[in-house]
């Protein structure tokens, strides 16, 4: 047989496409009322998706911000809810020319997270610094090329296997193991 004939093309699904973003943001959020102090502050509800376009995956998505303060002077207090929307492009930083990709499959590293949430110097706003992270691959069909034995895989492969049993790994065994004390 020619040497030629030694490989194969193989198409099989691979990741053609990575790439990872961090990222810190600043939001604003308008309260109803003045607020005297911030008293705690969560994101919740990120959700977003993923598409592939040339060379970098744009990921859409929004979040929740609440925020819980005080106002008239410490004595009463409200949570105030703000939808933030976002947009990523992440690049991709390995890239296989080769695949055909069909799928992009995108993950939050770092869900949306609030760092610090302050009382803008006008004071009638709150500033959020959140910050996120995420993981994108293309996955795709691709080209592997193969090298095939030119004898095969021969026929007595499973007799190189060892079944056998040693008299001495009888003698480890522990006779009670399955049935347990039957002085009990």
């Amino acid at each position: 047989m020619s040497e030629e004939y030694n490989y194969r093309e193989i198409f099989a699904k691979a990741v053609c496409g990575k790439g990872r973003k961090f990222t810190q943001d600043t939001n604003t959020v308008t309260p109803t009322h003045k607020p005297s102090s911030i008293l705690g502050c969560w994101i919740i509800n990120n959700q977003f998706t993923a598409k592939k376009r040339g060379d970098v995956v744009q990921v859409e998505g929004s979040y929740d911000i609440n925020i819980w303060y005080s106002y008239s002077h410490n004595t009463k207090t409200e949570v105030v809810t703000e939808t933030v929307k976002y947009h990523e492009e992440i690049p991709l930083r390995y890239k296989d020319k080769d695949c055909v990709a069909d799928e992009v499959v995108a993950k939050a590293i770092q869900e949306p997270n609030c760092l610090e949430a302050t009382i803008a110097p006008s004071g009638h706003k709150v500033i959020v610094q959140v910050e996120r992270e995420f993981l994108v691959e293309v996955i795709g069909e691709t080209k592997i090329c193969v090298y095939v034995n030119p004898d095969g895989c021969g026929d007595d492969d499973d007799d190189d296997w060892d079944y056998d049993v040693d008299d001495e790994e009888f003698e480890d065994l522990d006779p009670n193991f399955l049935i347990g004390d039957l002085e009990e």
